[in-house]
Protein backbone atom coordinates (compact mmCIF):
# COMPACT_ATOMS: atom_id res chain seq x y z
CA UNK A 1 0.00 0.00 0.00
CA UNK A 2 2.86 2.71 1.11
CA UNK A 3 4.80 2.13 -2.34
CA UNK A 4 1.79 2.57 -4.54
CA UNK A 5 0.87 5.45 -2.68
CA UNK A 6 4.53 6.70 -2.77
CA UNK A 7 4.22 5.92 -6.78
CA UNK A 8 0.85 8.66 -6.79
CA UNK A 9 2.80 10.94 -4.89
CA UNK A 10 5.40 10.73 -7.24
CA UNK A 11 3.50 11.13 -10.38
CA UNK A 12 1.53 13.89 -8.82
CA UNK A 13 4.23 16.05 -8.38
CA UNK A 14 3.99 16.80 -12.01
CA UNK A 15 7.77 16.94 -12.73
CA UNK A 16 8.90 15.44 -15.72
CA UNK A 17 12.69 15.18 -14.09
CA UNK A 18 11.26 13.28 -11.46
CA UNK A 19 10.58 9.53 -11.51
CA UNK A 20 11.32 6.49 -9.02
CA UNK A 21 14.35 4.92 -9.59
CA UNK A 22 12.64 1.63 -10.70
CA UNK A 23 11.39 2.69 -13.59
CA UNK A 24 14.80 3.31 -14.86
CA UNK A 25 14.12 6.94 -16.55
CA UNK A 26 17.20 8.47 -14.32
CA UNK A 27 19.64 10.44 -17.24
CA UNK A 28 22.44 8.60 -14.61
CA UNK A 29 21.31 5.41 -16.77
CA UNK A 30 23.19 4.30 -19.63
CA UNK A 31 21.68 2.97 -23.35
CA UNK A 32 24.88 1.39 -24.55
CA UNK A 33 28.33 1.39 -24.20
CA UNK A 34 31.09 2.79 -27.21
CA UNK A 35 33.39 -0.27 -27.76
CA UNK A 36 37.06 1.59 -27.76
CA UNK A 37 38.20 -1.24 -30.29
CA UNK A 38 40.14 -2.94 -27.44
CA UNK A 39 39.02 -5.69 -24.85
CA UNK A 40 41.14 -4.46 -22.02
CA UNK A 41 40.36 -0.68 -22.30
CA UNK A 42 36.40 -1.97 -22.07
CA UNK A 43 37.59 -3.32 -19.43
CA UNK A 44 39.41 -0.98 -17.38
CA UNK A 45 36.33 1.70 -18.39
CA UNK A 46 33.03 -0.44 -17.32
CA UNK A 47 34.43 -3.63 -15.87
CA UNK A 48 33.44 -5.65 -19.09
CA UNK A 49 35.63 -6.18 -22.23
CA UNK A 50 32.79 -6.25 -24.00
CA UNK A 51 31.74 -3.42 -23.05
CA UNK A 52 33.28 0.40 -23.48
CA UNK A 53 32.94 3.76 -21.72
CA UNK A 54 29.02 4.61 -21.66
CA UNK A 55 27.03 6.52 -23.76
CA UNK A 56 26.27 9.53 -21.56
CA UNK A 57 29.76 10.03 -19.53
CA UNK A 58 32.90 12.17 -19.97
CA UNK A 59 36.01 10.78 -20.49
CA UNK A 60 39.04 12.51 -19.99
CA UNK A 61 42.68 11.35 -21.35
CA UNK A 62 45.41 13.08 -19.76
CA UNK A 63 48.73 12.83 -20.51
CA UNK A 64 52.10 15.04 -20.77
CA UNK A 65 52.63 16.00 -24.15
CA UNK A 66 53.82 14.55 -27.29
CA UNK A 67 51.70 10.83 -25.34
CA UNK A 68 49.20 10.29 -28.12
CA UNK A 69 46.28 11.73 -26.40
CA UNK A 70 44.72 13.07 -29.69
CA UNK A 71 45.54 9.85 -31.69
CA UNK A 72 44.14 8.36 -28.79
CA UNK A 73 41.14 10.40 -29.02
CA UNK A 74 40.52 9.59 -32.80
CA UNK A 75 40.70 6.03 -32.74
CA UNK A 76 37.96 5.86 -30.43
CA UNK A 77 36.26 7.85 -32.96
CA UNK A 78 36.67 6.01 -35.64
CA UNK A 79 35.35 3.29 -33.30
CA UNK A 80 32.62 5.37 -32.53
CA UNK A 81 31.88 5.80 -36.51
CA UNK A 82 31.99 2.11 -37.32
CA UNK A 83 29.99 0.70 -34.38
CA UNK A 84 27.36 3.73 -35.47
CA UNK A 85 26.93 3.89 -39.17
CA UNK A 86 24.89 6.87 -38.86
CA UNK A 87 26.52 8.31 -36.16
CA UNK A 88 28.49 11.89 -36.26
CA UNK A 89 31.22 13.79 -34.35
CA UNK A 90 31.05 16.96 -33.07
CA UNK A 91 34.49 17.79 -32.24
CA UNK A 92 36.07 20.94 -30.49
CA UNK A 93 39.52 21.05 -31.96
CA UNK A 94 41.34 23.87 -29.55
CA UNK A 95 44.84 23.39 -31.15
CA UNK A 96 43.63 23.57 -35.20
CA UNK A 97 45.73 20.66 -34.85
CA UNK A 98 43.18 18.18 -36.83
CA UNK A 99 43.24 18.05 -40.55
CA UNK A 100 41.39 16.31 -43.37
CA UNK A 101 44.54 14.70 -44.41
CA UNK A 102 44.60 13.53 -40.50
CA UNK A 103 40.90 12.78 -40.32
CA UNK A 104 41.05 10.61 -43.76
CA UNK A 105 44.51 8.69 -42.61
CA UNK A 106 42.95 7.52 -39.72
CA UNK A 107 40.13 6.04 -41.44
CA UNK A 108 37.61 8.67 -40.41
CA UNK A 109 34.97 10.12 -42.93
CA UNK A 110 35.55 14.00 -42.25
CA UNK A 111 31.37 14.55 -43.80
CA UNK A 112 30.64 12.93 -40.65
CA UNK A 113 32.96 15.35 -38.56
CA UNK A 114 31.66 18.46 -37.66
CA UNK A 115 34.70 20.76 -36.62
CA UNK A 116 34.25 23.49 -34.39
CA UNK A 117 37.55 25.57 -32.88
CA UNK A 118 36.31 28.07 -29.96
CA UNK A 119 38.70 30.91 -28.35
CA UNK A 120 37.85 30.43 -24.59
CA UNK A 121 36.48 28.41 -22.26
CA UNK A 122 33.20 30.90 -22.42
CA UNK A 123 32.96 30.01 -26.14
CA UNK A 124 32.95 26.05 -25.86
CA UNK A 125 30.73 26.21 -23.40
CA UNK A 126 28.27 28.52 -25.50
CA UNK A 127 28.55 26.36 -28.37
CA UNK A 128 28.44 23.30 -26.87
CA UNK A 129 24.84 24.19 -24.48
CA UNK A 130 23.07 25.37 -27.67
CA UNK A 131 24.62 22.34 -29.76
CA UNK A 132 22.98 20.10 -27.02
CA UNK A 133 19.74 21.80 -27.03
CA UNK A 134 19.31 21.63 -30.90
CA UNK A 135 20.11 17.57 -30.39
CA UNK A 136 17.50 17.24 -27.50
CA UNK A 137 14.43 18.98 -29.59
CA UNK A 138 15.04 16.10 -32.17
CA UNK A 139 12.48 13.83 -31.45
CA UNK A 140 14.37 10.71 -29.88
CA UNK A 141 12.80 8.00 -32.38
CA UNK A 142 14.76 10.56 -34.94
CA UNK A 143 18.18 11.43 -33.34
CA UNK A 144 21.16 9.86 -35.25
CA UNK A 145 24.16 8.79 -32.61
CA UNK A 146 26.39 11.77 -31.96
CA UNK A 147 30.00 11.97 -30.00
CA UNK A 148 31.93 15.32 -28.53
CA UNK A 149 35.32 15.10 -28.17
CA UNK A 150 37.01 18.47 -26.38
CA UNK A 151 41.04 18.08 -27.53
CA UNK A 152 42.03 19.59 -25.63
CA UNK A 153 40.87 21.19 -22.40
CA UNK A 154 44.19 22.36 -21.65
CA UNK A 155 44.71 24.79 -24.78
CA UNK A 156 41.46 26.68 -23.54
CA UNK A 157 41.84 29.98 -22.10
CA UNK A 158 39.40 32.22 -20.71
CA UNK A 159 38.42 35.70 -21.62
CA UNK A 160 40.09 36.97 -19.26
CA UNK A 161 43.09 35.91 -19.74
CA UNK A 162 42.66 36.84 -23.82
CA UNK A 163 42.08 40.21 -22.33
CA UNK A 164 44.99 40.11 -19.71
CA UNK A 165 47.42 39.48 -22.52
CA UNK A 166 46.29 42.21 -24.84
CA UNK A 167 46.61 44.98 -22.07
CA UNK A 168 50.06 43.56 -21.25
CA UNK A 169 49.09 42.45 -17.82
CA UNK A 170 50.88 39.40 -16.27
CA UNK A 171 48.33 37.84 -13.77
CA UNK A 172 47.47 34.61 -13.40
CA UNK A 173 43.48 33.90 -14.12
CA UNK A 174 42.33 32.54 -10.85
CA UNK A 175 38.90 32.24 -12.16
CA UNK A 176 39.61 29.82 -14.58
CA UNK A 177 39.11 26.63 -12.79
CA UNK A 178 35.54 27.89 -11.56
CA UNK A 179 34.57 28.71 -14.93
CA UNK A 180 35.49 25.09 -16.30
CA UNK A 181 33.65 23.68 -13.24
CA UNK A 182 30.58 25.73 -14.49
CA UNK A 183 30.73 25.26 -17.79
CA UNK A 184 30.32 21.41 -17.24
CA UNK A 185 28.20 21.33 -14.32
CA UNK A 186 25.88 22.61 -17.29
CA UNK A 187 27.24 20.24 -19.44
CA UNK A 188 26.78 17.09 -17.82
CA UNK A 189 22.95 17.16 -17.13
CA UNK A 190 22.16 17.89 -20.82
CA UNK A 191 25.21 15.33 -21.74
CA UNK A 192 23.22 12.36 -19.55
CA UNK A 193 19.87 13.47 -20.95
CA UNK A 194 20.86 13.58 -24.57
CA UNK A 195 22.69 10.21 -24.40
CA UNK A 196 25.78 11.97 -25.64
CA UNK A 197 29.29 10.71 -24.40
CA UNK A 198 31.94 13.19 -24.15
CA UNK A 199 35.87 12.51 -24.60
CA UNK A 200 38.38 15.65 -23.47
CA UNK A 201 41.97 15.27 -23.68
CA UNK A 202 43.89 17.18 -20.94
CA UNK A 203 47.91 17.94 -20.02
CA UNK A 204 49.45 16.70 -16.92
CA UNK A 205 52.02 18.15 -15.41
CA UNK A 206 54.90 17.63 -12.48
CA UNK A 207 53.81 19.38 -9.50
CA UNK A 208 57.19 21.28 -8.18
CA UNK A 209 57.82 21.00 -4.58
CA UNK A 210 55.90 18.05 -3.79
CA UNK A 211 57.51 15.83 -1.10
CA UNK A 212 56.74 12.37 -3.54
CA UNK A 213 56.58 13.01 -7.31
CA UNK A 214 53.08 13.96 -8.36
CA UNK A 215 51.15 14.72 -11.74
CA UNK A 216 48.55 17.13 -11.80
CA UNK A 217 45.51 17.64 -14.81
CA UNK A 218 45.59 21.23 -16.32
CA UNK A 219 42.80 23.07 -14.97
CA UNK A 220 42.44 21.81 -11.34
CA UNK A 221 40.01 20.78 -9.54
CA UNK A 222 37.22 22.11 -12.05
CA UNK A 223 39.19 19.37 -14.71
CA UNK A 224 38.74 16.69 -11.90
CA UNK A 225 35.14 17.80 -11.02
CA UNK A 226 34.21 17.09 -15.26
CA UNK A 227 34.89 14.07 -15.56
CA UNK A 228 33.12 10.37 -14.65
CA UNK A 229 36.06 9.03 -15.60
CA UNK A 230 40.02 10.28 -15.83
CA UNK A 231 42.48 8.31 -17.80
CA UNK A 232 46.04 9.31 -17.43
CA UNK A 233 48.10 8.04 -20.49
CA UNK A 234 51.96 6.93 -20.77
CA UNK A 235 53.57 5.22 -23.66
CA UNK A 236 56.56 3.68 -25.15
CA UNK A 237 57.18 2.94 -28.79
CA UNK A 238 56.32 -0.24 -30.21
CA UNK A 239 58.74 -1.41 -32.97
CA UNK A 240 58.23 -4.55 -35.58
CA UNK A 241 61.34 -7.17 -36.41
CA UNK A 242 63.09 -4.82 -38.38
CA UNK A 243 63.56 -1.93 -35.51
CA UNK A 244 60.91 0.11 -37.47
CA UNK A 245 58.41 2.21 -35.16
CA UNK A 246 54.95 1.05 -35.86
CA UNK A 247 52.61 1.87 -32.96
CA UNK A 248 53.08 2.66 -29.33
CA UNK A 249 52.06 0.57 -26.37
CA UNK A 250 49.98 2.75 -23.99
CA UNK A 251 50.24 2.34 -20.28
CA UNK A 252 46.22 3.55 -18.94
CA UNK A 253 45.98 4.09 -15.31
CA UNK A 254 42.16 4.65 -14.20
CA UNK A 255 42.56 7.79 -11.63
CA UNK A 256 38.86 8.46 -11.31
CA UNK A 257 36.00 5.79 -12.26
CA UNK A 258 32.21 6.13 -11.42
CA UNK A 259 31.95 2.31 -12.67
CA UNK A 260 35.49 0.55 -11.98
CA UNK A 261 38.48 0.25 -9.02
CA UNK A 262 40.18 3.33 -8.99
CA UNK A 263 44.15 2.96 -9.69
CA UNK A 264 43.24 -0.04 -11.74
CA UNK A 265 46.36 -0.35 -14.58
CA UNK A 266 45.78 -1.80 -18.07
CA UNK A 267 48.41 -1.63 -21.33
CA UNK A 268 46.98 -1.51 -24.84
CA UNK A 269 48.62 -1.32 -28.29
CA UNK A 270 47.73 1.85 -30.71
CA UNK A 271 49.33 0.88 -34.45
CA UNK A 272 49.73 4.02 -36.55
CA UNK A 273 48.02 1.90 -39.60
CA UNK A 274 45.35 0.46 -37.68
CA UNK A 275 44.44 2.36 -34.55
CA UNK A 276 43.44 0.44 -30.87
CA UNK A 277 44.51 -3.31 -30.91
CA UNK A 278 41.45 -5.57 -29.91
CA UNK A 279 43.57 -8.03 -28.50
CA UNK A 280 46.90 -7.06 -27.34
CA UNK A 281 46.68 -7.56 -23.47
CA UNK A 282 44.78 -10.92 -23.39
CA UNK A 283 47.51 -13.40 -23.62
CA UNK A 284 48.72 -11.71 -19.76
CA UNK A 285 45.37 -11.47 -18.18
CA UNK A 286 44.48 -14.87 -19.76
CA UNK A 287 47.87 -16.51 -17.67
CA UNK A 288 46.62 -14.23 -14.55
CA UNK A 289 43.05 -16.44 -15.03
CA UNK A 290 45.06 -19.44 -15.37
CA UNK A 291 43.49 -20.80 -18.76
CA UNK A 292 47.13 -19.92 -20.49
CA UNK A 293 50.05 -21.33 -19.40
CA UNK A 294 53.66 -20.23 -20.89
CA UNK A 295 55.62 -23.07 -21.98
CA UNK A 296 58.95 -22.46 -22.48
CA UNK A 297 58.92 -19.56 -25.20
CA UNK A 298 55.09 -20.45 -26.36
CA UNK A 299 51.73 -20.33 -25.09
CA UNK A 300 50.08 -23.11 -24.56
CA UNK A 301 45.90 -22.79 -24.81
CA UNK A 302 43.44 -24.92 -22.69
CA UNK A 303 42.53 -27.37 -25.88
CA UNK A 304 46.11 -28.24 -26.00
CA UNK A 305 47.02 -25.98 -29.03
CA UNK A 306 50.60 -24.61 -28.27
CA UNK A 307 51.94 -20.97 -30.21
CA UNK A 308 54.61 -18.41 -30.32
CA UNK A 309 53.45 -15.14 -29.41
CA UNK A 310 53.75 -13.71 -32.72
CA UNK A 311 52.06 -16.64 -34.13
CA UNK A 312 49.14 -15.33 -31.66
CA UNK A 313 49.55 -11.63 -32.34
CA UNK A 314 49.26 -12.65 -36.59
CA UNK A 315 45.81 -14.43 -35.84
CA UNK A 316 44.38 -13.72 -32.41
CA UNK A 317 40.73 -15.07 -33.47
CA UNK A 318 42.14 -18.47 -34.10
CA UNK A 319 42.78 -18.82 -30.53
CA UNK A 320 41.22 -16.73 -28.57
CA UNK A 321 37.69 -18.49 -29.40
CA UNK A 322 34.35 -16.97 -27.92
CA UNK A 323 34.59 -19.53 -25.08
CA UNK A 324 38.21 -18.28 -24.09
CA UNK A 325 37.07 -14.54 -24.24
CA UNK A 326 34.31 -15.15 -22.13
CA UNK A 327 36.72 -16.46 -19.26
CA UNK A 328 38.60 -13.98 -19.55
CA UNK A 329 35.89 -11.65 -19.22
CA UNK A 330 34.37 -12.97 -16.03
CA UNK A 331 38.26 -12.90 -14.71
CA UNK A 332 38.55 -9.09 -15.49
CA UNK A 333 35.12 -8.15 -13.97
CA UNK A 334 36.63 -10.01 -10.71
CA UNK A 335 39.99 -7.63 -11.03
CA UNK A 336 38.25 -4.14 -12.16
CA UNK A 337 34.99 -4.44 -10.59
CA UNK A 338 34.43 -3.03 -6.91
CA UNK A 339 32.66 -6.48 -6.08
CA UNK A 340 35.66 -8.65 -6.98
CA UNK A 341 39.74 -8.71 -5.86
CA UNK A 342 42.20 -5.67 -5.84
CA UNK A 343 43.72 -5.58 -9.37
CA UNK A 344 46.73 -7.28 -10.91
CA UNK A 345 49.13 -4.86 -12.54
CA UNK A 346 49.70 -7.62 -15.85
CA UNK A 347 53.37 -5.96 -16.29
CA UNK A 348 54.35 -7.94 -12.94
CA UNK A 349 53.63 -10.92 -14.72
CA UNK A 350 55.81 -9.94 -17.58
CA UNK A 351 58.66 -8.87 -14.84
CA UNK A 352 58.20 -12.73 -13.52
CA UNK A 353 58.70 -14.60 -16.87
CA UNK A 354 61.52 -12.39 -17.42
Amino acid sequence: MSQSFFKKFITDLGDADTALAADGTSSAEFGKFIDTGSYVLNAALCGDMFGGFPDNKALVLAGESTTGKTFFALSLVRNFLEQYKDGQVFYFDTESAITNDMLTGRGIDPERIAKSEPDSIEKFRTVAVRALDKYLEIPEEKRFPMLMVLDSLSALPSKKETEDIANEKDARDMTKSQLIKGAFRVLRLKLAKAKVPLIVTNHVYAVIGAYVPTKEMSGGSGAKYAADTIAFLSKSKEKDSDKKVIGNIVKVRMVKSRMTKEETVIHTRILFDGGLDRYYGLLDYGQQAGLIKRVGNKYEFPNGTKAFEAAVIANPEKYFTQDILEQINAHMKEQFLYTGEAPVDVSELEEVAE
